[in-house]
């Protein structure tokens, strides 16, 4: 009996092929950008995505100073922590967190967007955020893609 065999691909630590992408943050809106990176470092637009590996790129962001939030969303928008002591409850905005490093608010969404468990705090470990447009990780010949080709 001639029969079509499909086995369903399973990646694991061994057989995955990671990568390293440059995405450029020039007049990108912060959401839609950070959810297309998120998808990127867990690598759902790769055809051997398995859910509980790290199967996904290194994803380096350059020029995070030229991000675009619309309306007054840089003051109006709220972000909560807790210290965990009574009345420890703190609130800061995107332009502050961006004041304190351009990393810091692009780690806040993206970590958002990432599962919230062992495997999304190492996914976390593999995004690299600059302000301008040089970054040291020539040596790993990272290519440049077109975020907006992504859905």
């Amino acid at each position: 009996m001639d029969t079509l065999s499909f086995k369903t691909i399973s990646a694991n630590k061994a057989t995955v092929n990671k990568e390293w992408v440059v995405v450029d943050a020039t007049d990108q809106h912060l959401g839609r950008l950070c959810s297309k990176v998120a998808k990127l470092l867990r690598g759902k637009y790769k055809p051997n995505f398995t859910p509980h590996v790290d199967c996904g790129d290194n994803v380096i962001i350059i020029n995070a100073d030229k991000v675009v939030l619309t309306g007054n969303k840089w003051n109006d928008r709220i972000y909560l922590r807790y210290t965990g002591y009574p009345g420890g409850q703190r609130e800061f905005t995107p332009a502050q967190l961006k004041e304190k490093g351009e990393d810091r608010l692009f780690r806040k969404v993206v970590k958002g967007m990432l599962p919230k468990n062992r495997l999304g705090a190492k996914l976390l470990g593999n995004l690299y955020v600059y302000a301008g447009t040089e970054h040291k990780h020539e040596a790993q010949q990272p290519k440049s893609i077109d975020i907006n080709s992504l859905k």
